[in-house]
């Protein structure tokens, strides 16, 4: 079994920057891809961002392009998402999910319990 805890989320104004964090336990493995989705008030889960094992490929959704970057630290079992010039749309829950890749959250197998993001106007 994987454990995956978030951390890092709050209240930001609009243009400002959050960084989440995700710390796995358990037994994980560094051969795994993970990946950030979110999911908004009303909203079905949406994919952010996803890295490979390695860290040497990332993947975004183009509303992320260009403005949150993700990334991992194998030795520390901890992968990050940095997120800049935030918008209010960028309001939700955000997830941190492993044992996969893809953009469809279906196909991961671990789930974190989630960090709020509230970005005010």
């Amino acid at each position: 079994q994987v454990q995956l805890v978030e951390s890092g989320g709050g209240l930001v104004q609009a243009g400002g920057s959050l960084r989440l964090s995700c710390a796995a336990s358990g037994r994980t493995s560094t051969n795994d891809s993970m990946g950030w989705f979110r999911q908004g008030p009303g909203k079905e889960s949406e994919f952010v961002a996803s890295i490979n094992a390695s860290g040497q490929k990332t993947y975004y959704a183009a509303s992320a392009k260009g403005r949150f970057t993700i990334s991992r630290d194998n030795a520390k079992k901890t992968m990050y998402l940095q997120m800049n010039s935030l918008r209010p749309e960028d309001t939700a829950v955000y997830y941190c999910a492993a044992g996969n890749s893809g953009r469809l959250p279906t196909l991961y197998p671990y789930w974190g319990q989630g960090t709020q993001v509230t970005v005010s106007s």
